[in-house]
């Protein structure tokens, strides 16, 4: 489905909600299983595209060794402000970049990673493409996608709560972008496009997304996420009165207390 130009635009409070409630949510489990399997290649030079407010990049200054070059770029210079406000316990080289026009030279790198990032591109070949000029021969592209929304359990409970209150018009950011890009033939395709002969690696991991209560996956969503831009420019509902209601929902599914939900993930990865 077509994707409009704002459901690339984290601007406002969106970064601090986003890097406050999402990333420990969903994001941190998969950013330290991607900064493992970037360690265990033992690289030089790592190129991060959409690195967001830098939970995969905070990961990985963990999981390397220091004299590892890290540049992490992101399109949002808002989500890039927040990642380096946040820091990290030695240098990364942080740049405003489209991953679809990278501005490095070629095989400048042995490693291009992205977390949840693909499913944001235009163009999604091209952008593999660009990730594959800039890799040395025998490089990785190595990125993760989030499998379709019925397997994560939170995301489904609040775009269906969501239709529920906007019938007309349903908000459809979730299914539509994050939970868009899950079918591992178009993501082979894809790559083939961009000029990767090897044939992708892909496995599905599954987890677990725990928060305290069901307030904060419903903020999250709401109010974290591009989502947000949606339910603000309907009638009928009031940001705050669709991340209650989509609360109501997550505790009369998980429970009043902490609740726990599943999320599921494809890893993708394919050497130059």
């Amino acid at each position: 489905m077509d994707k409009p130009a704002s459901d690339a635009l984290f601007t406002g409070s969106i970064p601090e909600l986003y890097d406050s409630y999402l990333v420990p949510l969903i994001f941190e489990s998969y950013a330290a299983d991607l900064a493992q399997r970037v360690a265990a290649l033992d690289p030089s030079h790592v190129l991060e595209t959409a690195a967001g407010t830098g939970v995969v990049t905070r990961a990985m200054v963990q999981a390397l060794p220091g004299h590892v070059e890290l540049v992490a770029t992101d399109l949002n210079q808002p989500m890039l402000d927040r990642a380096m406000a946040v820091g990290t316990p030695r240098p990364v080289t942080w740049q405003a970049a489209d991953a679809a026009r990278l501005p490095f030279e070629d095989a400048s790198f042995d490693i291009v990673v992205c977390q949840f990032g693909a499913m944001f591109f235009p163009d999604k070949a091209r952008a593999f493409a660009e990730a594959r000029r800039v890799l040395r021969r025998g490089g990785v592209l190595l990125f993760n996608v989030w499998d379709r929304i019925e397997e994560n359990e939170f995301a489904h409970t609040v775009t269906t709560v969501l239709a529920g209150l906007f019938p007309e018009d349903p908000p459809l950011f979730m299914a539509r972008t994050p939970h868009g890009y899950f079918d591992r033939e178009i993501i082979s395709r894809d790559l083939a496009a961009a000029g990767f002969d090897a044939a992708p690696r892909i496995e599905t991991i599954a987890a677990r997304s725990r928060a305290v209560s069901a307030r904060v996956p419903a903020m999250a969503y709401c109010q974290g996420t591009l989502l947000r831009n949606e339910i603000e420019a309907r009638s009928g509902a009031n940001l705050e009165q669709a991340t209650s209601a989509c609360a109501a929902a997550i505790a009369e599914r998980f429970g009043a207390g902490p609740v726990d939900g599943k999320i599921q993930a494809h890893v993708v990865c394919v050497r130059s």
